[in-house]
């Protein structure tokens, strides 16, 4: 199975004056990020309200950790799966298990057994890690070199707003149960009708060779990969030096979810409460993803410069807000929780909590929007990158299935905010020396080359 001469004939004939072309790479980073609107959009709406929705976050925590710990497995492997099977195929699968996930927590509200939901999350795991892989192949390598921050932002921009859809769902759904336990059937509901739809819109991504950029240059013109070949490469991405840089910001960047999601919105705000700080936690997501994008491709013409400032900058932001964690989490412990804030209630008791929560939101986004900025430096070519973004969701998820339990065994807050902390923090210089060595500046003519896939035999850019 591969990319024919059919397929690259198509594209030649497609006129590369509107951006808005559907093979372009601006809509086609925009598709993508629907298709994660629908679906860890609002998988990441149902986790933030804190026990995916229930009074007792066990289930929630138990079925998290088999999924992240399934997520780091096939996040590794996904780049590889990715460049055999092409994204549509590799998407649909990966999206349809969102479904099975929140059907699974639908049917815990009824039954109160754990066991459905491990295992869909264990399968969820899977599929996400064939979703990220793809997306993280197409987000880095379909833009133009110098303009992958602007798109990385506009894909962070669309995926969040499903965690601002979906907070807003069990709020609106649930707002008349201020003392509810957990969330109703509805919600559930709402969630995987959402995700059913990212699962049929995911057809519509086109793989790399049918992606033309304005200049007339394509992404890559590569045949699907063998499983040899794969296993290989993503064998040695284990001794790759960028690789082990980029590992503690991948390990640390799902890390804090655990505490974020039950340790300050779970155990700070009732339930219709955390649906309204979810939608101001991933709408502060979209500010900072745009945030850091402009500093990423804007701030200064060297692409080297720019990767010290804006890496430099989510430092400081970094640890001004974990700063801010430390000193409400002073104020309490697993033994000693707070009364529950309500955002019509509480008065002036509710601002400096839900500030600190909004800020958590945009730090998560900006943190994240600068690794992926740095991958996707290091390489244009779909193949690398989809094994590279596949490395770093593998790890990523490695360290989020450990945080789920560090949060199931009850170990104290103080230390979860301590040491979610102190891993951003060593990730810092560790991505300054990777950009110092690896990343190049964009040489004159640099946005108007093409690779040698994509140039016709007269040397000139199809």
């Amino acid at each position: 199975m591969g990319f024919e001469g059919d397929e690259e004939s198509d594209a030649n004939q497609v006129s590369t004056r509107s951006r808005f072309r559907y093979n372009s790479p601006s809509v086609q980073v925009g598709l993508i990020g629907l298709v994660c609107f629908c679906c860890p959009g609002m998988f990441n709406a149902l986790t933030g309200m804190g026990g995916g929705g229930q009074v007792d976050p066990t289930a929630a925590n138990n079925a998290n950790t088999a999924l992240y710990t399934t997520f780091a497995v096939f996040g590794v492997l996904g780049g590889g799966i990715y460049n055999i099977l092409g994204p549509r195929f590799t998407l649909a699968a990966g999206c349809s298990t969102y479904v099975l996930y929140a059907g699974s927590f639908l049917y815990y509200n009824h039954e109160q057994h754990q066991a459905f939901a491990i295992v869909a999350g264990a399968i969820l795991g899977i599929g996400a890690g064939f979703l990220w892989a793809g997306e993280g192949a197409i987000m880095t390598s379909y833009p133009p070199p110098h303009r992958k921050g602007t798109y990385i932002s506009l894909f962070w921009s669309i995926f969040n707003m499903g965690g601002v859809i979906g907070g807003l769902i069990p709020f609106v759904l649930n707002y008349n149960r201020s003392e509810a336990a957990s969330v109703n059937d509805g919600t559930y509901i709402g969630f995987m009708c959402f995700m059913a739809a990212g699962t049929l819109l995911s057809l519509a991504i086109l793989p790399p060779s049918k992606v033309v950029r304005d200049d007339g240059t394509r992404c890559t013109n590569i045949r699907y990969s063998k499983v040899s070949t794969e296993v290989v490469e993503i064998c040695k991405l284990f001794l790759n030096w960028k690789m082990l840089l980029i590992a503690p910001a991948a390990w640390a960047s799902n890390f804090f979810y655990s505490y974020q999601f039950n340790n300050v919105n779970g155990a700070l705000f009732n339930l219709r409460t955390r649906g309204l700080n979810n939608v101001f936690y991933w709408g502060a997501q979209m500010v900072g993803s745009v945030g850091i994008g402009y500093i990423l491709d804007f701030s200064f013409q060297s692409r080297r410069k720019r990767g010290f400032v804006g890496i430099g900058v989510v430092s400081v932001l970094g640890t001004v807000i974990w700063a801010g964690g430390l000193a409400k989490q002073l104020g309490y412990s697993h033994e000693d929780l707070p009364s529950k804030l309500d955002f019509k209630d509480s008065g002036s008791d509710f601002a400096g909590p839900f500030v600190l929560y909004f800020s958590y939101g945009l730090l998560d986004a900006m943190f994240q929007s600068m690794v992926y900025w740095v991958i996707g430096a290091l390489a244009d070519d779909s193949e690398i990158l989809s094994r590279y973004a596949g490395f770093y969701k593998g790890v990523q998820s490695a360290g989020a299935a450990i945080a789920w339990q560090v949060d199931t065994h009850q170990v104290p807050l103080l230390t979860q905010l301590i040491v979610n902390w102190s891993l951003t923090t060593v990730s810092y210089p560790l991505l300054i020396i990777l950009v110092m060595l690896a990343v190049k500046d964009e040489q004159k003519g640099d946005e108007a080359s093409a690779n040698p896939a994509s140039v016709d035999k007269d040397s000139k850019p199809v």
